[in-house]
């Protein structure tokens, strides 16, 4: 999948030290991705816990296998947030940005790098699930707080790849997040 040389590399670049839980959650999706079946979890904790660096290191394991990222956030200037944080991690990787307010001309090129698998992660807002966008090879679908979003409009992203594997992270344990955490999909 990864091996245990690069996953330690990726770990001693980070700024800081992971916590035992933040590396108990990532072994655990990495487990998921391993298994052969497309993996529905959720990361549920505090602002600030660790969430994204979590989600990062797995959308590593996925382009280390040769697969695309979407990222979806609920607004701009969270999807901006994010962008700002993976580039800064990620600068050998191409990574767009993907928004309503995005304009034609730029949108163009970037439907262009989906579709060529040149972009190895994509990170927008519900201009993701778009019937414009495809990916070429998308393996991993991480959306942040999932109860932003529909259930179809979740399903219309993860249906862009085949057998994508999707990680919700939330904040907010809603009616709906904790019945997802107890019953799954």
């Amino acid at each position: 999948m990864c091996p245990k040389k690069i996953k330690n590399e990726l770990i001693n670049k980070l700024p800081f030290k992971l916590t035992d839980d933040q590396i108990k959650v990532f072994e655990d999706i990495e487990k998921d991705l391993k298994s052969g079946h497309p993996m529905m979890r959720m990361v549920q904790g505090d602002v600030g816990c660790g969430k994204t660096i979590v989600a990062w290191l797995a959308s590593q394991v996925a382009i280390f296998n040769d697969y695309q990222i979407a990222l979806m956030c609920p607004t701009e200037a969270l999807a901006h947030q994010h962008y700002e944080s993976f580039k800064e991690l990620n600068q050998h990787l191409n990574i767009d940005l993907v928004l309503g307010s995005t304009k034609a001309k730029e949108k163009k090129v970037i439907l262009g790098r989906l579709a060529s698998g040149e972009t190895h992660i994509a990170i927008g807002t519900h201009a993701l699930f778009q019937d414009s966008i495809v990916f070429k090879k998308l393996g991993l679908a991480i959306i942040d707080e999932q109860h932003k979003f529909g259930v179809e409009q979740r399903l219309k992203l993860i249906a862009k790849g085949e057998g994508t594997h999707s990680l919700i992270m939330t904040a907010t344990p809603i009616p709906r997040t904790l019945s997802l955490a107890q019953y799954g999909d």
